[in-house]
């Protein structure tokens, strides 16, 4: 008898885990297919939607001011100069901020402004999404995750920003830097010849 209610629990759980699997799995944005749409309120209290930028390549950027893989790319500059390359463009470039409040790198509007202005950000808008709807949509994992939306609302790219993953500042010029890579080659027609990559930094701080 004990057997058979162990055996039971067993299958019950792994029933669960399964499901649990695959509603992850298929809630998660996928390469190739229409990006999920979302509404956020930025850190100037604009509300903005993915709708807004239809026709325009759009990066999104999951960010973490206290995260150190966040810092090694703020820090050195890597970031901003990645964003205003791409806003030169008319690339529209969104960083989200998926924490939650009270955890690590949760901000309000006006914190968001002060981390902006302090790191001289060149991002379009600072998006605030602190129930987690749109980052759990995207499937994003970590801090900075990074995204590649075409003008028809395509995902043509998902992962990380480059090819090394460290804190380490120096690190930087030996890696390859995949968003820019993506842009470019959007930009000039072709396929994007690394469409998905293994993101790296921080776990997003989703509420529990």
């Amino acid at each position: 008898m004990k057997a058979s209610l162990l055996t039971t629990a067993l299958l019950f759980a792994a029933a669960a885990l399964t499901a649990c699997a695959a509603s992850d799995a298929t809630a998660a944005a996928a390469v190739g297919q229409p990006a999920p749409a979302f509404t956020l309120v930025d850190s100037a209290g604009q509300t903005r939607s993915l709708a807004d930028f239809a026709g325009k390549t759009v990066v999104l950027e999951w960010t973490n001011h206290e995260c150190p893989f966040v810092r090694k790319h703020y820090g050195s500059e890597n970031m901003q100069a990645q964003q205003r390359d791409a806003t030169a463009d008319d690339v529209v470039w969104l960083s989200v901020n998926s924490s939650a409040p009270g955890q690590q790198g949760h901000v309000d509007g006006a914190a968001a402004e002060r981390i902006r202005g302090q790191a001289r950000a060149a991002q379009t808008a600072y998006l605030l999404d602190p129930d987690g709807t749109t980052g759990r949509a995207y499937g994003a994992k970590t801090t900075p995750h990074m995204y590649v939306i075409d003008p028809a609302g395509v995902l043509r790219y998902a992962g990380g920003i480059d090819s090394i993953p460290s804190p380490d500042p120096a690190d930087i010029a030996k890696a390859t830097q995949y968003v820019p890579q993506a842009l470019a080659e959007l930009a000039a027609g072709q396929p994007v010849s690394a469409p998905v990559t293994r993101p790296y930094g921080c776990s997003v701080k989703y509420a529990n």
